[in-house]
């Protein structure tokens, strides 16, 4: 009997063993975390327009689009494409930029090696935004490239033989939205290089505030002035007036001029200021908003920015299971869930600003009010850091969804450079039509896009590694930018527990 229950003892320590195992088969350390957030800064490389540096780390990318712009005697070489095509939208790289510096403004101390690349990444984008938005007197420069021209074919950048157009904003087609937001990212990268490089920093919230007074005056939404070369990609479904408020926002950071304050205060009703919303994106940045302005009331206990430490509570709320207000979507494997297309935006989106949220709250012991109950920081923290784990491998799939990262990732990225055979092993000219057996092929990418964040599972934690499917296996700047701050983060945070 005592020999039976010893084997029952044994067995059951076994199995539990086993589970502990599995529990903690994805238990990430600092180092884990810096590795990751080292990828997460070179993807930008694989995304970059224009004539790479000798520097240039992404080894199988070439030359592209050196002569942006010139059909309309500007100059708009540079900048990021997007996604996995080949188009320079303004309004989602202009939010990158400001997702990539509020990373380092927040987190850079924590990116040690990796802080010189973030910053260089940042400065690949507004070095084209100040082009963009000086090339001609109240005039911004906003997208280059004919997206449904471009959608047609399946080329690399440094083949690119579709119309380079270029398309702008100005007092008679406003487009408020996306120039507010270029100059929330000019604003946001003034405070980056405040002192690494003043001069530079100067000369960014120079433009910002030409910029946001340009966006303020002449008020519409980009979408109404170039409709479908802007929509359905990028359209503004929020408006244009959480941009406002946004850039406004950074602007009062950045400069710290006072009429920026009077300005939130005047118009922060009217903008959004009272709304409570759930999602944080390219195109909404309520939620954003809310949390940056927190930062006053929270760490300087500045009276006029109260109201927004209760909406930023009101979204952090909706997050979290458990709290009253709870509303999120959550997958059976414990991933936020937000829709079916290029889902991991909001993934990466809310742990950046839960991970933030915790830092401001940190400052001075605060919590969360969710009605009647409370959450400290540490709450925000567990819950972003599951949010990362899954992305990097703890998910029922065991697949991690940053490309390079782990055993077992994406091979089939939905990424037109990175399908095609590089310049460097195939230099001849591969034609708009001729790149479509790549899309439609089985095999893996030839060139591994290291760092890219996929579009990720659907709501039931299942993916298709399909390089037609885009909604899927689409990586994306504004995907990444916000994973770059949560990532430095954890590396610090694991350190210190």
């Amino acid at each position: 009997m005592a020999h039976a229950f010893n084997m029952l003892i044994l067995c059951y320590t076994f199995f539990l063993l086993l589970d502990l195992s599995h529990n903690f088969a994805f238990a990430f350390t600092s180092q884990d975390y810096s590795n990751a957030l080292e990828k997460s800064i070179l993807f930008f490389e694989g995304q970059r327009s224009g004539k790479l540096p000798a520097n240039q780390r992404v080894k199988w990318r070439g030359n592209s689009g050196l002569s942006d712009g010139s059909g309309s005697h500007v100059n708009l070489v540079g900048g990021y494409y997007d996604a996995g095509d080949n188009v320079k939208f303004g309004l989602p790289m202009a939010f990158t930029t400001t997702l990539l510096a509020w990373s380092v403004i927040e987190f850079g101390s924590s990116m040690h090696s990796q802080l010189g690349h973030a910053k260089e990444a940042i400065r690949w984008s507004t070095d084209y935004l100040l082009k963009a938005a000086t090339a001609s007197p109240d005039t911004l420069y906003v997208q280059v490239g004919d997206p449904n021209q471009d959608h047609r074919c399946w080329e690399r950048p440094e083949d690119m033989d579709t119309p380079r157009n270029v398309y702008k904003v100005s007092p008679q087609n406003p487009g408020s939205d996306v120039a507010a937001e270029t100059a929330a990212a000019l604003a946001a990268a003034s405070i980056v290089f405040k002192d690494s490089d003043p001069s530079y920093s100067s000369t960014l919230l120079r433009t910002a505030q030409k910029v946001f007074a340009f966006a303020d005056k002449y008020r519409g939404s980009y979408s109404d002035s170039l409709s479908s070369v802007v929509c359905p990609f990028y359209c503004s479904y929020s408006g244009y007036n959480d941009e406002l408020l946004w850039g406004a926002s950074w602007l009062h950071r950045a400069s710290q001029d006072t009429s920026y304050l009077s300005y939130i205060q005047s118009n922060g009703q009217t903008m959004g200021a009272n709304d409570d919303d759930y999602s944080f994106s390219w195109d909404d940045k309520r939620p954003g908003t809310k949390i940056v302005l927190s930062k006053d009331f929270l760490e300087k206990s500045t009276q006029e920015f109260q109201a927004y430490k209760v909406h930023s509570d009101n979204y952090i709320c909706s997050l979290i299971p458990g709290s009253p207000s709870f509303q999120a979507q959550y997958t059976p494997g414990g991933l936020l869930f937000k829709g079916s297309e290029s889902n991991l935006q909001y993934v990466t989106s809310s742990s950046f600003l839960l991970l933030t949220y915790a830092k401001y709250l940190r400052s001075n012991g605060g919590v969360v009010s969710c009605g009647s109950s409370r959450f400290p920081a540490n709450k925000l923290v567990e819950l972003a850091r599951k949010q990362v784990d899954y992305i990097l491998g703890d998910n029922p799939a065991k697949i991690s969804y940053m490309v390079g990262f782990g055993q077992k990732y994406p091979l089939r990225v939905h990424h037109r450079g990175s399908s095609l055979p590089s310049v460097r092993t195939h230099p001849g000219h591969i034609g708009c039509n001729d790149g479509f057996q790549s899309l439609y092929s089985g095999s893996p990418n030839p060139n591994v896009l290291v760092g890219a964040i996929v579009g990720g599972p659907d709501s039931r934690d299942n993916f298709e590694d399909d390089r037609n499917n885009y909604q899927q296996s689409e990586p994306a700047t504004y995907i990444n930018a916000p994973l770059v701050g949560a990532l430095a983060f954890l590396s610090a945070e694991s350190t210190a527990v």
